[in-house]
């Protein structure tokens, strides 16, 4: 027996390309967030190892 459905096909589509597009921001931020961090901690290091060097 078929489900009937809610029969707002367009608003489920929405929604869903909504959602995606939420989602896409949420990876594109963590990407930067963690891509700066990876910067920071990489020119850190640059100093740390540049500050104890023998001259």
């Amino acid at each position: 027996m078929p489900v009937p459905s809610s029969g707002g096909g367009a608003r489920d589509e929405r929604d869903t390309s909504e959602r995606r597009f939420e989602r896409g921001v949420a990876l594109r931020a963590g990407f930067y967030i963690f891509g700066t961090h990876l910067l920071a901690g990489f020119l850190w290091l640059l100093f740390y190892v540049g500050e104890h060097a023998h001259k």
